[in-house]
C-alpha cells in the first residue's frame, strides 16, 4: 500500500517549532479577478487547515506573520479591511481553537492596532492561557529589526542601572530579551508565493533555521504542502556549523 504524503512525514522527525511567512493573498485573488481583501479571507481557511494539521502531528510552535510593520503602507482601504477581518477571525476562532487545547500568543507591537482589535486579541490569549497543546503565535505590526533595537534597548536600560554587567552580555542575554524568549527558535521557516527574501522576520532567531519556499500562494497552501515542505526538512543534514562526519558519530 502507497502511503500517504502526511504518513511519510510522521516516520521523520517533525519540526518543534514551524515559522511562516504567509505571501500572495493578494495575487491569489487578482488571478481570480477578485478584491485582494478576497485573498485575505480565504487564507484564513489556510491558516485553520494548517493549524489544524500542525496540531495533530505534534508540532508545538507555529509562528505566522500576519502583519507586518512595513504592511501599514498598504492602502488605508485594506489595513482597514485586514483589521476587521482579524477581529472577527479571533472571534470566531478563538473558541474552537480552545477546545483543541491551543494556547493563542502574539509577538509585536499591538498598541498601534485598533483598540477593538486589541481587546479582541487580548481576550483570545486569557481564554487559552493555560492551555498545553499547540502555540499559535501571530506576529502582529511586528518587524525584526525594530524587536532587536527594542532588546538592545531594554539590556542597555539594565546595564544603566546596575543590574547587569556589560561582560555578561551574550546570545543568551540578548535571546531573553526578545519577544520571542519563550520559545524555541524556528527549526523551519516557510515562505509561500515564490519570493525569497525573509521580510524582516525572525532575523535573529531564524539563524540557523532551515528555509523552505514555494510558489503556491498561501490561500492555496494546505495539508499537502505542508507535508512537503516537511518532507523536504526531514532530507536535510543541519550541522551547525558541524561536518557530517562530526554530526553523524
Amino acid at each position: 500500500m502507497i502511503q500517504s504524503i502526511k504518513e511519510n512525514a510522521l516516520e521523520g522527525h517533525i519540526p518543534v517549532h514551524i515559522a511562516i511567512i504567509m505571501d500572495g493573498n493578494g495575487r491569489w485573488a487578482k488571478e481570480r479577478s477578485l478584491p485582494r481583501v478576497a485573498g485575505h479571507k480565504e487564507g484564513i481557511n489556510s491558516v485553520r487547515e494548517i493549524t489544524r494539521v500542525c496540531g495533530e502531528i505534534g508540532v508545538k510552535h507555529l509562528t505566522l506573520y500576519t502583519f507586518s510593520t512595513e504592511n501599514w503602507r498598504r492602502p488605508k482601504a485594506e489595513v482597514s479591511a485586514l483589521m476587521t477581518l482579524l477581529l472577527k477571525t479571533i472571534s470566531v476562532e478563538v473558541r474552537e481553537l480552545h477546545k483543541k487545547n491551543v494556547r493563542f500568543t502574539t509577538i509585536g507591537d499591538l498598541e498601534m492596532l485598533p483598540r477593538s482589535t486589541q481587546k479582541g486579541i487580548l481576550d483570545g490569549i486569557e481564554i487559552t492561557k493555560n492551555n498545553t497543546g499547540l502555540n499559535l503565535c501571530l506576529a502582529l505590526n511586528y518587524g525584526s529589526r525594530q524587536e532587536m533595537v527594542a532588546a538592545v534597548q531594554s539590556i542597555a536600560d539594565k546595564v544603566k542601572n546596575g543590574d547587569l554587567d556589560s561582560d555578561e552580555i551574550d546570545e543568551t542575554i540578548f535571546s531573553g530579551a526578545l519577544s520571542t524568549s519563550d520559545m524555541p527558535d524556528p527549526d523551519l521557516l516557510i515562505r509561500t508565493s515564490g519570493e525569497c527574501r525573509l521580510s524582516n522576520f525572525l532575523l535573529w532567531q531564524s539563524a540557523y533555521t532551515e528555509i523552505f519556499m514555494t510558489d503556491i500562494y498561501w490561500p492555496a497552501f494546505r495539508e499537502d504542502a505542508l507535508m512537503d515542505a516537511i518532507l523536504d526538512f526531514q532530507s536535510r543534514e543541519r550541522r551547525y556549523g558541524k561536518v557530517s562526519a562530526q554530526v553523524n558519530q
